[in-house]
Order: structure tokens, then sequence, then C-alpha cells
């Protein structure tokens, strides 16, 4: 089930003389009678802030965009800092991930123009938790540490505190459970000892929640419950409603898996009711989450299935990676178990690459798991052994005894020094008085001989081992050494490849035809351009002739890529080289073959090269009332009061074949204005793509000329982008795409 995991502060240092002790109305009546300075910025800050702590985001947004103006104005950096930070909250707690980041990078980048360290340090703090919400763990983690270890050197222990508690967060998703637990004892440590501070006590609330989500995992759910009872109770005390309605999500989620299905829905419902009262994109779509989940419990499928869709929306929308990948695997499991094979596996398979891409190991678990669920229903029972296998090795790495050892571990040693600090004193005064008995003090020698030897050997023990891992560590660093130098060589190498590749693109691109004498001829045309790889094997192509009509051409040469590009360029050549003589649609095509065929003769190969492209080259007159083409293998039509005319093209290429001593037919036919002339390459009808996976067909494409033909030219060179995008979808694209629309 969904869990909320509390990411603690988004940290705002708020540089006003105003203490925290001011009431928001206090706050509005210093902002009647305040001057426009730099007191006034600091007062708008502090009520933005106190504002969006109460959910009331609206506001809170109008009052920091009032003061970063005002900053703006004055040239008050630090009060622009505060803005862009408090901006950035507000946006995280709408969801709104993307805007969140864009200021807090600003905010950064401010307050490390002014050198204000705690405010670099917040700033590091507030990044971490929008790269956590987009599960993007290792930034999560870098921008924590460099919070963490400025916050140290400042000696900010609320603040400090606040960094343990979110790298335990990142540690929990890894499935580092002793490392997330260690992290949150630490900051409930130093949450207690300034016990009197009211974000303190948020923090303790949100530190408590986390720790119940790992007790969960672990299925203790006694213990689980106890800590998010006792956030809870916090919560309540200081009016934290979205920490209310959190701590209701988890409370429920217990409450599910124990099968008490009135309670979970009780608390989930709880907890809506609070998300839409304050606009929290990410509990609603929790809630949807876990209510599809006791649906699918109960056996409800298809409210489970419309549930989930509903949080999979969201989620989607916020960039919140963690609930797609969590989402994918739940509607992966309805679509399982209602026999729904295709769907299931596509849901499934989306769970754990996203899962991976994430690293997080307890989703990554619960892919395979229900992979090797779907094998088996389908009777795959190979596929389903090695993904039962794969399970296994991810469920011991991460629930494992040692883990529970270690995790039981961290919360005795909490215990026992919270114990201890309470009752040194009465334990000095113990010690004191055994100081004096003879007797114990005899046994105690004999104690620590005893113990001294045991201690003698263990380090002899721990010597050798040290001594083995040294070595081995050797041995690893050398292999490290030798991969770094390798992979150095290998990107070195595709940093020459790649800009090999686009110093060809540049080079083929000076072949086509340029924008400038299209726009002299065409006037009223598009072209649209769209290679399979950086350079292309399709071109289009432009000249003007010698009896003063005009040419152009689309093309798809042999091959797509830098094959296809290089020979795209043999093949332009040859047409340029041949309107020096020709003029004739039809002969200039004769004579561009000729002059690829014997250029291609010196190959190599017995009978001489067979490339060379399909082609289309159209030719209209001075008075744009006639055109003349001739065609090898490309189709050219004509959209004329919305009917669509075909002129079929000749069936061979431009290039050696077995008819290449055949002319190529002239065809010629009068323009009536208002005319749309189309010609194309194969790949637009050739890409596969739709809810079936087919080609688009020829078929489809004369259906939607005809339709986008009332548009602008640059209108229709947009729906067919866009038909084209949405028709490929995650489909590779299969081959280069040209097509030239001209209005007459």
């Amino acid at each position: 089930m969904k869990k909320i995991l509390l990411l603690l502060a988004f940290n705002i240092i708020i540089l006003t003389c105003f203490a925290q002790s001011n009431t928001i109305d206090s706050l509005f009546t210093i902002l009647k009678t305040a001057k426009e300075d730099t007191n006034k910025v600091n007062t708008l800050n502090s009520l933005s802030d106190k504002l969006w702590r109460t959910s009331n985001y609206e506001q809170a947004k109008t009052y920091a965009d009032k003061a970063f103006t005002l900053s703006e104005k004055l040239s008050f950096k630090k009060g622009k800092a505060n803005a862009c930070n408090n901006i950035g909250v507000i946006y995280a707690n709408q969801g709104n991930n993307t805007e969140a980041l864009k200021y807090f990078f600003a905010s950064l980048k401010t307050f490390q123009e002014v050198g204000e360290k705690l405010g670099i340090a917040n700033s590091y703090g507030n990044i971490g938790i929008i790269y956590q919400y987009k599960g993007n763990y290792p930034e999560a983690l870098k921008n924590y540490f460099a919070a963490l270890e400025i916050k140290k050197e400042l000696g900010e222990e609320l603040a400090i505190a606040n960094s343990y508690n979110n790298i335990g967060i990142v540690y929990f998703y890894q499935g580092n459970y002793p490392e997330a637990l260690k992290n949150y004892f630490a900051a409930l440590k130093i949450y207690e000892e300034i016990d009197n501070n009211s974000r303190a006590k948020q923090g303790m609330a949100n530190t408590y929640s986390n720790i119940g989500n790992i007790y969960k995992n672990q299925r203790n759910y006694p213990e689980a419950l106890k800590n998010y009872f006792a956030a809870l109770k916090i919560y309540e005390q200081t009016g934290d409603k979205k920490g209310i309605a959190n701590t209701y999500i988890n409370i429920g989620s217990i409450y599910n898996n124990q099968g008490n299905y009135p309670e979970a829905l009780k608390n989930n419902f709880a907890a809506l009711k609070i998300y839409e009262e304050i606009g929290n994109k990410y509990g609603i779509s929790s809630y949807y989450h876990n209510i599809g989940i006791i649906y699918k419990n109960q056996g409800n499928y298809s409210e489970a299935l419309k549930s989930y869709f509903a949080a999979l929306k969201i989620e989607k929308e916020m960039g919140d990676k963690e609930g797609m990948a969590l989402s994918y695997n739940s509607i992966g499991v309805v679509y399982t178990r209602e026999n729904k094979i295709m769907e299931a596996k596509k849901y499934l398979n989306d769970a754990l690459i996203l899962s991976t891409e994430i690293g997080s190991k307890e989703m990554i678990k619960n892919s395979y798991s229900r992979l090797a669920t779907l094998d088996s229903v389908q009777g795959n029972w190979k596929a389903a052994f090695e993904h039962y296998k794969l399970f296994i090795l991810y469920r011991d790495s991460i629930d494992n005894e040692e883990t529970k050892k270690k995790t039981i571990q961290a919360s005795m040693n909490y215990e026992f020094e919270k114990k201890e600090a309470l009752t040194k004193a009465a334990q000095d005064k113990k010690d004191a008085l055994a100081t004096t008995e003879m007797k114990k003090q005899q046994i105690i020698r004999y104690a620590v001989s005893g113990i001294l030897i045991l201690v003698i050997l263990f380090t002899l023990f721990l010597y050798n081992r040290f001594r083995l891992i040294r070595k081995q560590k050797n041995i690893i660093e050398l292999k490290e050494r030798e991969t770094h130098t390798q992979k150095e060589i290998i990107e070195e190498k595709h940093k020459e490849i790649t800009d090999s590749i686009n110093y060809a693109e540049r080079i083929q691109r000076s072949f086509l035809a340029t924008t400038e004498m299209l726009d002299k001829n065409l006037k009223d045309y598009f072209v649209f351009f769209r290679p399979k790889d950086v350079v292309s094997g399709d071109f289009y192509w432009a000249g003007e002739l010698n009896n003063g009509n005009f040419a152009f051409s689309c093309a798809d040469s042999t091959g797509h890529g830098v094959p296809g590009a290089i020979m795209s360029i043999l093949n332009i050549s040859s047409l340029e080289k041949s309107i020096e003589e020709e003029t004739e649609p039809n002969k200039i095509l004769n004579k561009t073959r000729k002059i690829i065929i014997e250029r291609l003769k010196k190959d190599g190969s017995p009978e001489g090269g067979k490339d060379g492209m399909d082609c289309s080259l159209m030719v209209i007159n001075k008075d744009r009332t006639q055109l003349s083409f001739a065609a090898a293998n490309n189709p050219v039509f004509i959209v004329r009061n919305n009917e669509l005319i075909e002129f079929k093209p000749d069936k061979m290429p431009v290039g050696k074949h077995d008819k290449d001593v055949e002319s190529f037919n002239l065809q010629t036919t009068l323009l009536q204005k208002g005319d749309i002339i189309y010609t194309l390459t194969d790949g637009f009808p050739d890409q596969f793509g739709g809810e079936k996976g087919k080609k688009y067909m020829i078929k489809n494409l004369k259906e939607l000329l005809i339709q986008i033909a009332p548009l602008s030219m640059q209108e229709q060179e947009q729906k067919l982008n866009e038909e084209f995008n949405l028709w490929k979808g995650k489909n590779e694209q299969v081959d280069d795409v040209c097509i030239i629309g001209l209005r007459i």
C-alpha cells in the first residue's frame, strides 16, 4: 500500500527582524504602514511563510510574488532569495515539481552570490526534496549531504536534524533500513533535546511516521501503529493539516493489511477531505491508490482500476516516479487477476523499468514477484522461475534476518542512550560506592583480565581480517582503475564518432534546398523533414533551370543514417550536373540515373553498385499554371476542391535496375488556383504505431491530406508532425520522412 514519507523542512531562512512568534494578523498590521524598503520585503516573506505553513497556498504565493518584485526593485538579493524559496515551497506543495526546482535553484544561486551559508544549506535541502519526489535518489543524497555539511559547520541543530531525517528517507527507498533508522534516530534525538520548539515538534512527528513506515514494511504492525499514533498526536497539537492527513493514510494502510477494511476506508476518507481542503495533489494520489488496493482486496476490480488510473494521472502530472511505479504495479496485478495477459505484462514491465531507473529495491522486488505470478498464469514456468529467483534475491537483500537484527539493534541503541542520559547521575553514585568494596574490586580485576584476553584474541582476529580485506580492496581498486581507463577510451571514441556525424549533418544540410530559394520560388509551401538519425538518406532539393522554370524534388536515397547521407550527396550532385544540360523532368532523371550508374561502377562489386534513389522531380513554369514531373517510385498528389488526384509513379528507381535503359515518363497537368501539390517518400506511411503496432499506410495518409488541405501550409506541417508523433508513440522511427506541400 502506498505510504506517505514525510520529508522535513522545505527550509526557509527568513532574514527579518520580526520574531517567529508574530501572528499572521500582526504581520498584516505591520504591512499596512510599511515603507517600500527591505523591512517590507522581510515582512512579506514572513507572511508568505506563515500562510503556506497553514496550507493557504494561493495567498502565500501572492505575498511571495510581491516580495520578489520589491526585492528586484531594491536590488535586495537576500529578500529575493527568500521569495524564491517561498515560491518554490508553494509549487512543491501543489505538486508542480518542475517550477519548484526552478525557484529553488534561483534561490541557491542568489544565496551563493551574497555568501549566506544557512540559505545555501537550506536551498540544497529543498532541491534534494524535489529530486526525492522525482525518484532521483543519487541527486537527492548529493544535495542532502551538501546541506548537512554546511549545517554542521554552522551548528544549526534543528536544520541538522532535518537533514538526517531526509537522508533516512532516501535510504528507506533504497531498501537500506538499518541506515534509514540510524539517521531517523539521530534526528529524533536532536528534536527531543530542542523539545520546546514548534518546528522541532513537527520534525519529531515526521520522524515517528517515517520510523513507522520501516516497521510496516517489516510487517511489525503493532510497532508501526505505535509510531503513527505518536505522530498523529503531535500533528493534532500543532494543527498541521498535511501531517494529520498523511498519518491517516499510513494508519489506513495498516488496517488494510490486517483486513480491517471499514477502518482502512474511514482513515483514507478522512485524509482525502483534508487533502482536497489544502489542495495537496500528492496526498490525493495516495488516497486513490490506497482506495484501489482496498477495492482490489475486496474483489471489486473495476473500481480498483478506476482508482489506480486516477492516482496515475495525478502522479504523471507531478512527475512522481515512485508513485507511477507503484500504480503501474497495482494495475498489472488487477489485470493479472482478470486474466488480461497483454495489459498486465505491459504495466508490470513499465513498473520494473521505472523502479530500476529510480533504484528502489522494494519496488523492484515487488515487480519481479508480480511478473512471476503473471508467468505462472500463462503457464510459462521457465520465465516464472527466473522472475521468482530475482524476487527472492531482492527480498533477501532487504528483509533478511541480518537486516531485522540491525533494525532491532538500532532501536535498542536509541532507547539505551535515552535511558542512559536519564540515569547517568544515579549510576555514577553507584559506581563510586562500588569502588569502596574490596571483594568486588578483586572480582572486577579478574573480569577485566578475562575481558582483556578476549579483546586481545578478538583484536588479532580483526587484524587478520583487516589484512585480507585490504588485499581484496587493492585488487578491487586496480580493477576499478582499469575499468575507468577503458570507460574514458570508449567515451572519447564515442565523442569522436558523434562529432563526425554532426559534421556530416552540416555538410549534408549544405546540399539541401535553401529556405531563401524555396521562399522565392514556391512561396506558400511547407517541407516536413524528419530524419531517422542525425543524418538522412531522404532529402529535398531545388534548382532553377536554364529555361527559367523552377524544379524541386523529394527523394529517398538507398539506406539511411551515414550511408544514406553519403548516397544523398551523390544523388544531389548528379541532379545538379543533369540540369546543366536538360530542362524536362524525365530527361533530367534519365541523365541523373546514367551519372549515378557510371559513378557506382567503381565500388568494387562484380556488377557495379545498385544503389540510387526513389525520387519525384517536379517542374513549375514561370506563370505557375502548369506542372510537369517524372516520378521514380514516389507518388504525386494534387488536392483540388476537397478531392485527391493521384499520379502514379514509374515502378523503377533512379539507379541500376532491370529497366534502367527505359526512359522515365513525362507527366504534365494544368494547375488551378488553390490546388495543393504533395509529394513524399515512404517513411510516413511505413511507420509502425497505433494501438496494434501496424503501419500507418498510404490510404490513411491520403485521407489526412484531404482533411488538412483547407489549413494554412504552416498548420498543415504542424498537423503532420502531431499525427506522426501520435501514431509512432513509444515505437522507434523506422525510416527517414520527407513530405513537400505547395499551394498554387
